[in-house]
């Protein structure tokens, strides 16, 4: 593959870097969807070892590899510790029982933990080159100490509270994710020994910085020093103990199991919900994380009064909480982030003086965020808010942030008179708290709030506008493929395809419909919605590409998701490459599928692509008998990845993109250019490892993040495309499709 966007010719690998193997006898052709979540998380640890990364960038690939490390322990290694209690033996898609898969996560979750710790030395030595102290105690000068304790006194000691652990005091409760402190006193007066666990709160931060009157930053001074709230408890803990001596203590981190299981017989979703909630904060106990040093004595207690096993313990000798570290990637150094970007609001609405409809009713518009602003979004709701022609609003809302404009839109246009719909999911992993406020919140305004079904989350993006046009009504629709959030639209690459086309519009229309009342769409004109008959389309389509090959026209498939998984999808993938269909997949995230085995995968090409952004949006497409990418190729974006759960639990939308503009610039564009990327990706192998993808000698790599920020190129810009004012990527010739 090649692209020409400056008139040179930067071509990622050949297809030949990636490996071919054969398929033992007892080989699984599936790789483990745990322990390829552990690679995607190894991956976006790497990042935090990019030399070309700035420091606070790195700083905040390795809080983000920390955080996602705990999702996965209170989720995923949850689930897996409850199948073996409860005595199941359900087999994972590689044929693994979950004891095996926890033995096998274990092993690996040790390697991972070191790696953190390791790079974690790296950047704070790194920090403090760069004048950033973290946890330094010899920078501590006696001013700065000064400061630290009378900070202590005033604003620690008064939150915190040290509990003795005896017969007489019951062991109190941690908190998921809680942090703790346990310390070995002997008293003066008697020498009596006994231990005080102090519990830090979460709402206390995890770090403190020192004022830079007190350091001297700026002035040529100390620079910007954070010592840890548990490292200061532990430096004055004598005002905490008086009249004892400290003989020793330790830091200690509890995750437990965070899952929401919710049974099909609830009768009340929300006070279910309010309830589970409150549970999961005490779920059992999945992991503990100690120091090193800790004491054999409270180690020792901590297992016994949490009910966990040594199987269950991680000992590190850094920091514990790695995500805690976001913290100091917020300290103001703008040399030590990427340069600061600013999204570009769509050229078309402007050239219809900020009107959405207007623009809309002249051609369907697609929008690329993070490179287009997310305001696009909201303005489409704010002006169908304030428009006295717009009867009706519908949106569906899975995870709308702590700070949402879409949710105020919908509340002004609720007041304003307009008959108002919002499908709140409920079920949002770790965002069902918020949303039980966002739902009380629209409906104190006058909103319909729907929570959709029991076992199924509606997952689909989508928004609709009804609006008086004429002697008729006209139908606006926004569909996404990524969540309604202000904050995550800034970060992750996503899609928005606004259109008012008819077709599309009605079947919308009865996706809704679905939703609230069940009412299961008939005749659907243009979309496929799971759980109804989104999968038999994707199984239409690469059946469609095996006929083709087998029939000596060109076939291909391209998909771009975050997760791999559904093993129909893949079993029908594997029977495209068999049939001489060339596969190309872009998968950031868990991948079952195991490419480059002979006589099984030999055409399927896998990498993931890990940068400044996060790959988030969903799209598939489909040679259709011609070379891909061709204006004849079947394109669409969807809410979808290739996952069970998606295609047969979730509500979701596959949406087929049919106006030639925004076709073009889908395909030709968005993804044409993951496909080329060579600088932020790594290929996917054959024995399940990752390597980055390397470029072809004499070419120089292609970032497609880059490209998209420098030459923004959607939503609107057809014309300018075709003119040539932006640079159009290009496959070489005679490269594999």
């Amino acid at each position: 593959m090649s692209t020409s966007p400056t008139g040179t010719s930067p071509a990622p690998a050949s297809a030949g870097t990636t490996q071919m193997a054969e398929l033992a006898p007892d080989e699984s052709p599936y790789f483990n969807r745990e322990l390829s979540w552990l690679q995607f998380n190894q991956r976006v640890l790497a990042e935090a070892r990019n030399e070309a990364y700035p420091l606070l960038e790195r700083l905040r690939f390795l809080s983000i590899s920390g955080s996602n490390l705990d999702e996965f322990m209170m989720i995923r290694v949850a689930g897996l510790v409850g199948q073996v209690q409860r005595g199941l033996d359900t087999p994972s898609i590689d044929g693994r029982s979950p004891s095996q898969q926890l033995a096998a996560i274990r092993e690996k979750l040790a390697a991972l933990s070191a790696m953190q710790q390791e790079i974690w030395r790296s950047l704070r030595s790194g920090l403090a080159e760069a004048d950033i102290h973290v946890a330094d105690e010899e920078r501590l000068s006696p001013a700065a100490h000064k400061w630290l304790k009378n900070f202590f006194l005033n604003e620690i000691l008064p939150i915190i509270t040290p509990q003795a652990l005896d017969p007489a005091h019951p062991f109190p409760f941690v908190q998921n994710e809680g942090l703790g402190l346990l310390f070995t006193l002997t008293r003066n007066a008697t020498g009596e020994q006994l231990i005080e666990m102090v519990l830090i709160p979460s709402a206390l931060p995890r770090f403190v910085r020192v004022p830079d009157e007190v350091t001297g930053a700026g002035t040529g001074g100390g620079g910007a020093l954070y010592i840890s709230i548990a490292r200061l408890i532990q430096r004055y803990a004598e005002a905490l103990f008086p009249g004892f001596t400290v003989e020793g203590d330790g830091l200690f981190r509890v995750l437990r199991d965070s899952d929401i299981e919710i049974a099909e017989e609830a009768e009340d979703l929300v006070r279910t919900f309010r309830s589970a909630i409150q549970r999961r904060r005490r779920g059992q106990v999945i992991q503990l994380e100690i120091d090193e040093d800790f004491d054999p004595k409270a180690e020792a207690l901590l297992l016994d009064q949490l009910g966990i096993n040594e199987a269950a313990l991680i000992k590190t000798d850094g920091i514990i909480g790695v995500d805690g570290l976001a913290e100091i990637v917020r300290e103001d150094r703008p040399d030590l982030k990427f340069d600061a970007y600013s999204p570009r609001f769509p050229e078309r609405i402007r050239e219809h003086d900020g009107d959405a409809f207007s623009a809309i009713r002249e051609k369907d518009i697609v929008v690329h965020h993070p490179y287009e602003s997310f305001e696009v979004v909201v303005d489409f709701l704010r002006q169908a808010a304030a428009d006295p022609d717009v009867v009706a609003i519908k949106q569906t809302l899975y995870r709308a942030g702590s700070q949402s404009a879409v949710i105020n839109a919908l509340i002004e246009a609720a007041e304003a008179g307009k008959s108002v719909t919002a499908v709140v999911e409920l079920k949002a992993r770790f965002d069902e708290e918020q949303n039980l406020h966002w739902a009380g919140k629209l409906e104190r305004a006058g909103v319909q709030v729907i929570y959709g079904f029991t076992d199924w989350k509606p997952h689909a993006k989508v928004a609709m506008v009804v609006r008086r046009e004429g002697d008729g009504f006209r139908t606006y629709c926004h569909l996404g493929t990524g969540n309604y959030h202000p904050v995550t639209a800034r970060v992750y690459t996503d899609l928005s395809f606004f259109t008012a086309d008819p077709k599309l519009g009605r079947d919308v229309a009865k996706m809704f419909n679905f939703v609230t009342g069940y009412v299961e769409p008939h005749a659907l004109e243009r979309i496929h919605i799971a759980p109804i008959d989104l999968r038999e389309e994707i199984y239409a389509r690469i059946d469609n590409e095996i006929a083709n090959a087998q029939g000596g026209k060109p076939a291909a498939i391209w998909m771009k998701c975050n997760q791999l998984t559904d093993e129909g999808v893949i079993d029908r993938l594997y029977a495209a490459s068999n049939a001489g269909v060339q596969v190309e997949l872009v998968v950031r995230g868990i991948c079952c599928l195991r490419p480059g085995i002979a006589g099984l995968s030999e055409n399927i090409r896998v990498k993931s692509i890990i940068g400044r952004f996060l790959e988030h949006s969903r799209i598939y497409a489909f040679a259709n008998g011609h070379p891909l990418p061709s204006t004849h190729a079947a394109v669409f974006i969807a809410s979808a990845d290739m996952m069970s759960r998606n295609l047969d639990r979730r509500v979701e939308a596959l949406i087929p993109i049919l106006n030639r503009t925004v076709h073009d610039q889908v395909l030709q564009q968005v993804l044409l250019a993951n496909m080329l990327d060579s600088e932020q990706s790594w290929w996917l192998h054959p024995d399940g490892s990752y390597t980055r993808v390397e470029t072809e000698p004499g070419a120089r790599a292609f970032n497609c993040h880059r490209y998209f920020m420098t030459n923004p190129s959607l939503s609107g810009r057809g014309g300018a495309l075709e003119a040539g004012a932006v640079p159009k990527l290009t496959l070489r010739r005679g490269a594999a499709a």
